[in-house]
């Protein structure tokens, strides 16, 4: 966010409530750039919006904070709990600590980055989010994934893109195991053009789209076939 702190309209999570701070972030006339301090894990904080405006969050965020964002750019300043960008549409949400479980939850759109690592589940149904990831991500992460593109720089857990439908997933570390009908694919040159923005579009430039490796679905799901049972 290009903004610095001074430029921003101020709103004190010790003065003012969540119900308060939401009430003027989803305001139709809201403008402008904006600093939430004292969040203090809170929850919901910064949800619903709908205007193309900067939000700070200025420490710790808990559940839910940036979920069914549209436009809006925002910036945790801290670590953020469960389900952070949940069903975001468009816009953006950036995590300068470190994700909890289920991050990017059903997310349509928008780009979500993740500046140290994600727990379990990140991407769980996702539909279509960019979601950037320069540490590490937990169990079952794209578990469902139907689309959109999830990009890990570091390694990741268990049973990696269970159940994929058609996101794309890119490694640069080790993945622990893939879920049901996941598995390595080839990685094209439209898949390296992919991977290129999105490394640039998050701001991380010191690993190169050559080292990734590229997943996605086998499509051996899509349809019950009694041979396949026992991977269902």
């Amino acid at each position: 966010m290009s903004a610095t702190l001074s430029n921003h309209q101020a709103i004190d999570l010790r003065e003012s409530t969540i119900r308060e701070l939401n009430a003027v972030l989803q305001s139709e006339d809201v403008t402008g750039s904006w600093l939430v301090s004292h969040p203090e894990g809170r929850h919901s904080i910064a949800v619903g919006l709908t205007a193309p405006i900067d939000i700070i969050i200025d420490g710790q965020a808990g559940y839910y904070a940036g979920g069914m964002n549209q436009h809006a750019n925002l910036v945790i300043k801290g670590n953020a709990g469960p389900g952070v960008a949940e069903n975001m549409m468009s816009g953006s949400v950036r995590i300068e600590g470190n994700a909890s479980m289920a991050a990017g939850a059903t997310a349509h759109g928008g780009l979500l980055v993740i500046e140290g690592d994600a727990g379990a589940r990140c991407g769980i149904s996702m539909k279509g989010v960019n979601i950037v990831v320069r540490g590490s991500v937990g169990h079952m992460s794209a578990f469902m994934a139907q689309s959109g593109n999830l990009v890990v720089c570091g390694d990741a857990g268990d049973a990696l893109g269970d159940s994929l439908y058609e996101a794309r997933i890119f490694v640069r570390g080790t993945v622990k195991s893939l879920g049901a009908d996941c598995e390595e694919k080839d990685m094209s040159a439209e898949d390296l053009q992919i991977l290129r923005g999105l490394l640039e579009e998050a701001g991380i430039t010191e690993y190169s789209a050559e080292h990734f490796r590229c997943y996605g679905s086998a499509r051996r799901l899509y349809n019950f076939h009694v041979d396949n049972a026992a991977a269902y």
